[in-house]
């Protein structure tokens, strides 16, 4: 499940979309074909890729690995293809390059949108007719290597900018594996973020495994998780770490909040803005710092003791207007607030009582 340190190294979900990616990855892992994930930063782009080679026939030979966002790109051809002793200065002995380490196996491309069309240009040599030259050397070898490549771009609109190579991506995409968004796969949030506690509160030596609030909870999942499942691992371990008890009750999902940063002042007046029955008005916060119009965050002026009424209500505010808006459908009222249909469902069940 695990690599021994916190981080994941096989699927972990039980959404339905998120099985489904797995049963489109495992159909695609036995031909031997070359594979492209596309999925967001932090989304699991590396761990579908081992899965892919460890679920085909060349699971026994190696599984390397090419960053090419790490690598500049006078030096992607060198780390590819490797190099002949005096190839170029500095180059005093003969270098296998990642190609011949992969010699019947995988050899993964991650980010393989910012290779140059001149690398490009060889690797359509390598997956057309199978050979390639080491740098400086016209010696010809021959590869046995399967490609899958991963990226976060729009492979397609590269081509169209001139960016990447249209030949390329045709023998690339025999199969394009678009992996779920962390916000899209439901209560997999929660899952993954019991795992990560579970693990973080190993390494800190507690003994005693910590529990989300159902604040918490809510919170995960209502984020929209741009950093995906790396971001999840992120927040959910630097929550543990600052508890001090085994009840998580707060997540902070912006570590470079400034605590210190200054604020302008600000007057207090009512809301004239009229409310349902039973319901409080909200104070609005007015900047007095002489500059007309700008307005600060209402909320800075809510009494913390508040916090959980006034959530409460914000969240009844925002279903509200959002279902009229949507004219009653729920589907899209989540679109509208960016929410998963299962997340919206989960929320209004909770408030339904409060928005009759």
């Amino acid at each position: 499940m695990d690599d021994g340190r916190g981080r994941l190294s096989q699927p972990l979900g039980e959404s339905e979309v998120f099985l489904d990616f797995q049963r489109r990855l495992s159909r695609a892992a036995t031909v031997d074909r070359s594979v492209l994930v596309v999925g967001e930063r932090g989304s699991g782009k590396e761990i579908a890729a081992a899965r892919l080679h460890y679920l085909s026939p060349r699971w026994q030979n190696s599984l390397v690995t090419v960053n090419c966002a790490a690598l500049p790109p006078s030096l992607i051809e060198t780390e590819l293809f490797g190099y002949e002793q005096g190839a170029f200065t500095g180059a005093q002995k003969t270098r296998k390059g990642r190609f011949e380490e992969a010699e019947g196996g995988t050899l993964f491309l991650d980010e393989i949108g910012l290779i140059p069309l001149e690398v490009q240009e060889k690797i359509l040599r390598v997956v057309e007719y199978g050979t390639y030259e080491r740098v400086g050397s016209s010696k010809t070898h021959e590869a046995n290597v399967r490609i899958v490549g991963a990226t976060n771009a729009d492979l397609p609109q590269l081509c169209a900018e001139g960016k990447f190579k249209e030949d390329l991506l045709d023998r690339l995409s025999f199969e394009v594996l678009f992996l779920p968004p962390l916000r899209e796969r439901g209560d997999d949030i929660l899952l993954l973020a019991n795992f990560f506690a579970a693990k973080m509160a190993m390494e800190c030596g507690r003994e005693e495994m910590p529990v989300l609030s159902d604040s918490v909870q809510e919170q995960l999942m209502r984020y929209p998780w741009p950093g995906n499942v790396r971001e999840l691992k992120n927040v959910v371990e630097r929550a543990v770490y600052r508890s001090e008890s085994r009840l998580i009750d707060h997540v902070d999902f912006n570590p470079f909040s400034n605590p210190f940063a200054k604020c302008p002042p600000v007057s207090l007046e009512t809301s004239s803005v009229p409310v349902p029955d039973g319901e409080v008005a909200l104070p609005v916060a007015v900047d007095v710092s002489g500059q007309e119009g700008v307005v600060t965050d209402p909320m800075d002026v809510l009494p913390l003791s508040d916090y959980e009424g006034a959530k409460e209500r914000l969240d009844v505010s925002f279903l509200r207007r959002a279902l009229e808006q949507a004219e009653g459908n729920q589907r899209e009222a989540a679109k509208l607030l960016g929410l998963t249909y299962d997340q919206f469902r989960g929320l209004y069940r909770k408030l339904k009582v409060k928005m009759d």
